[in-house]
């Protein structure tokens, strides 16, 4: 294989990877140690860092994005399948990195502050916008618009939805009330301790109220299903933004233990949904399908209607606290691991 083959292969590997790079980092510090110490590591020998290299991972990503990792192992370890980084096309990758003298570590870095660069000037728009000027479906198309960030789609979704959905709730003071029914009590009391620990109930106290809240799980893994979100009133709440097909439908609802989903998708997807979930049997178990076009009225009232004055501020500061959660990266500096290595000092024809 060709350097400049592998080259090629390397760029596939990176244009499908989230906006975190947990893989492509992995990857460049398995280069770098086998440049610093090449009696470290075998490259064709997977045992010699297929472990370690998640540690050294994990050191620079804490640095770069203020977190680790926290996929499946089996999902890890899928960077080294022959449909990614095989240790045959790392072989060839490491060859050129030493003959450079890392300049393939530098072109992975390089990529990865290209990608935080798009990031920056797309989240840019929502922390700066007014709320007169924020357009909801402005903000999801511009990451349409650039071909590197749609693999981030999903964690705005999640941002803008959750934004909405906790303002709202707040801005509404719902109060969740959990009491015991009056022929009860004598169960009450016999398992007392057990409702004083688990309900904040008991025989003095037989109503416990406490705000209504959305949480936000935090972590959409690989196969885009799971829970997104959840209420403590009982929704669990799914957002997509991709193609929903029967297998992935059945999927969504197998995994979310609950009676009450709500799925957020985008319009065009609602009838499809709505038709895959009779097929299957499992239209009773979805509360609601909120679309695209629903958030936008919401966003558009929030903003610019008659409660707008307080309550859009806080939905601009709701966003910008989750795109400040969700990617850290983009507000903070390069981290001095990186610096110290002398990247830009590092030229080559093929590696530009």
């Amino acid at each position: 294989m060709s350097p400049t083959t592998a080259k090629q292969l390397l760029d596939v590997f990176l244009a499908k990877q989230r906006v975190h790079w947990y893989k492509p980092v992995q990857i460049a510090e398995i280069l770098y140690r086998k440049r610093i110490d090449p009696n470290s590591v075998d490259i064709l020998d997977l045992e010699t860092y297929r472990t370690k290299s998640k540690k050294w991972r994990d050191d620079i990503t804490m640095e770069l994005l203020g977190r680790k990792s926290t996929s499946s192992a089996k999902f890890q370890d899928d960077l080294f399948n022959n449909n990614a980084i095989p240790p045959s096309l790392l072989n060839i990758l490491s060859q050129e990195n030493i003959r450079t003298g890392g300049a393939v570590e530098a072109y992975i870095y390089s990529m990865f502050a290209n990608k935080k660069s798009q990031l920056a000037n797309a989240l840019s728009y929502a922390v700066n916008s007014s709320p007169q000027a924020f357009n909801v479906v402005h903000f999801i198309n511009s990451f349409y618009a650039e071909p590197g960030l749609k693999r981030s789609l999903d964690k705005i979704y999640e941002i803008i939805v959750f934004a909405l959905f906790s303002t709202l709730t707040n801005e509404l003071e719902l109060e969740m009330q959990l009491s015991v029914a009056d022929n009860k009590i004598d169960i009450l009391r016999e398992f007392e301790d057990f409702t004083k620990n688990i309900m904040q109930l008991s025989v003095d106290n037989l109503v416990s109220t406490e705000s209504a809240k959305v949480y936000r799980v935090g972590i959409t893994n690989a196969a885009d299903r799971g829970l997104d979100m959840y209420a403590n009133w009982g929704p669990a709440i799914q957002i997509k933004h991709l193609a929903l097909d029967e297998a992935l439908a059945e999927s969504v609802v197998n995994s979310i233990n609950s009676d009450r989903v709500i799925i957020v998708c985008k319009s065009a997807e609602q009838r499809v949904i709505v038709s895959l979930l009779n097929q299957i049997g499992w239209k009773s178990k979805i509360q609601s399908i909120v679309t695209e076009q629903d958030l936008e009225r919401w966003y558009e009232k929030a903003l610019r209607g008659k409660f707008s004055e307080n309550m859009g501020v806080k939905l601009l500061q709701n966003i910008a606290n989750g795109i400040s959660e969700e990617f850290p990266s983009v507000v903070q500096d390069q981290n001095s691991t990186i610096a110290c290595r002398n990247y830009d000092n590092i030229h080559d024809d093929i590696w530009r």
